[in-house]
């Protein structure tokens, strides 16, 4: 077994700042060193007197003071530490941006920040030995992704302009910045419904709702334009027909990062594919089976499209657990359950925090050693005010707010979402924004999900929801082995106005029978004729009786 190394660390000479100091630290005991702090104004000699009576293979020092008096004392430690940089011991140097310019002037340090760099890029420093750090110190697959760069979660955004250009020169600006980790491509209608099928092409919407990729080679230059930086991970839409030739195409164009499948839409029923509703259920459990015999992860977009369609709460919870459970039994061993906030727009944080809640506690029984379950939080895509500046306020409240779900992935919807298409501008700083709020969360926020106002709702959706999921078992034809995962009867779910929403009013396949309102609480609740709330058990002997 390899012997531990030991990284030494203090504030120098006269300067007593040391959070720096201590987040490196914490950051480096997590990358497998040990630590030794020594504190805040430690003078050269001690340093250096520690570092060799500890055998340190690392030294860092900070100093954040008069950039001027900061020099001559860099200098002066320099020049004392250089017997033992000789023998092979590495130096660090953390400060702020004036001072730090100063220390990389004196060419003594190995890596020297600024406080501009985002923890995991210090992580991937303390992992690796080199000055520079390349492609392999950023893992390339999810799940090993998450594990290197915890506690933090990996940062998510959608990209994608309406050309090639602008979207592989926006790429590479996003690699450089270093602050997201998972590019998700944007593309347009044309390039998810009919990539293999140019005759039914429209060059009119060419680039409409994203970037026109039509070859394999492009999705090679959207890659390629991502080698950079820190390397992040590239996954797109799973399309809405010819799912398999796409995914096998993503698998060796892009090395698609984990795979979004719905259940019951992107088909005819939203009009986003040609499928009708039966039948693309059947597909895309196909398609789920296809990536989990890969070994590559799937996450459900499913209960959010429920939500952003005014859905009662307990809907968008019974679309959680049948996603979850639908993805277990079609092979998936890796599963990103996603939880958009705000959805519908006006749910109270206490509310919106209870409703992920009875989805967690409804799908992690579900979990086990060949099925794991990673948890994905975002904001609502409906909810960001248009002025800008709200919208940043709006984004970053509710980023905090998901923490308390302690994601493993956070998928950042852009606070320009309201009036424009994310430029790659607008990308880095809405991952700023997003990144601040996660961190100040990590150093300590309350435990909202303890709150007995979100306890008690939580359990009320989680009862609601298992009537709802045994009234779905009811609606199974004999001999149905398991009616929850049975295209036919999930089908019926939505016929039957079992699964509703207000927003399928005039759908060839939905009811949008349901009527909801935001409660004085803030949930979503279905209401009858007279406004009044309808308990979930009364919803469903109504629909009944429709059969």
């Amino acid at each position: 077994m390899a012997k531990q190394q030991t990284v030494v660390a203090a504030a120098l000479g006269e300067c007593v700042h040391v959070a720096g100091v201590t987040k490196f630290l914490r950051l480096a005991e997590s990358a497998g060193w040990r630590t030794v702090f020594l504190g805040p104004a430690v003078p050269v000699e001690r340093v250096l007197e520690v570092a060799a009576a500890e055998d340190a293979a690392l030294v860092g020092v900070s100093y954040r003071l008069t950039p001027e008096t900061g020099e001559r004392l860099l200098a002066e430690f320099a020049e004392a530490a250089d017997d033992l940089r000789t023998r092979g011991v590495r130096f660090a140097f953390g400060g702020t941006p004036p001072v730090a310019e100063r220390a990389a002037r004196i060419g003594f340090f190995e890596r020297v920040f600024d406080g501009s760099q985002p923890p995991e890029e210090v992580t991937a420093y303390l992992r690796g030995s080199a000055v520079t750090v390349a492609e392999d110190a950023y893992p390339q697959t999810t799940v090993e992704r998450i594990g290197w760069k915890a506690p933090y979660p990996l940062i998510r955004h959608h990209f994608g302009l309406p050309t090639m250009e602008a979207t592989v020169d926006g790429i590479a600006e996003i690699a450089d910045a270093r602050v997201l980790d998972v590019i998700s491509l944007g593309t347009d209608q044309d390039a998810q419904e009919n990539f293999f099928r140019p005759e039914r092409q429209d060059p009119r919407r060419t680039g409409a709702g994203g970037v026109p990729v039509r070859s394999a080679d492009d999705y090679r230059a959207l890659y390629a334009a991502s080698r950079r930086g820190n390397y992040p991970l590239m996954r797109t839409y799973s399309g809405t027909d010819d799912f398999v030739r796409l995914a096998e195409m993503y698998v060796d164009t892009i090395n698609i990062a984990w795979a979004a499948v719905p259940l019951f839409w992107f088909n005819a029923m939203d009009g986003r594919g040609p499928h009708d509703l039966e039948g693309s259920i059947r597909l895309h459990q196909e398609l789920m089976g296809w990536y989990g015999s890969r070994a590559i992860p799937v996450e459900l977009n499913e209960p959010h499209h429920w939500g952003m369609r005014d859905a009662p709460d307990v809907v968008f919870v019974v679309a959680a657990y049948l996603s979850a459970l639908n993805a277990r039994a079609f092979g998936v061993r890796d599963y990103i359950a996603q939880f958009m906030h705000n959805s519908p727009p006006g749910l109270s944080d206490a509310m919106d925090l209870a409703k992920m809640l009875a989805c967690l506690r409804l799908i992690e029984p579900l979990a086990g050693e060949d099925f794991r379950i990673y948890r994905q939080t975002r904001v609502g895509l409906l909810s960001h005010p248009l002025d800008p500046e709200s919208a940043r306020g709006h984004l970053a409240a509710a980023t905090y707010l998901q923490m308390a779900l302690r994601p493993h992935i956070v998928h950042v919807v852009g606070h320009t979402e309201a009036h424009h298409a994310a430029t790659a501008d607008d990308v880095i700083a809405a991952c700023k924004v997003a990144r601040r709020a996660i961190e100040n969360a990590l150093d300590g926020a309350p435990d909202m999900l303890e709150s007995a106002r979100v306890q008690e709702r939580a359990a009320e959706l989680a009862e609601e929801a298992r009537l709802a999921l045994d009234a779905i078992r009811d609606l199974a034809a004999p001999g149905v082995e398991d009616p929850l995962t049975d295209p036919a009867t999930l089908a019926g779910a939505v016929t039957s106005g079992i699964l509703d929403a207000p927003q399928l009013r005039n759908n060839r396949f939905g009811r949008g029978q349901v009527v909801t309102r935001i409660d004085g609480r803030g949930a979503c609740v279905s209401v009858d004729g007279d406004g009044r709330t309808l308990p979930e058990a009364a919803r469903l002997a109504g629909i009944k009786l429709t059969y």
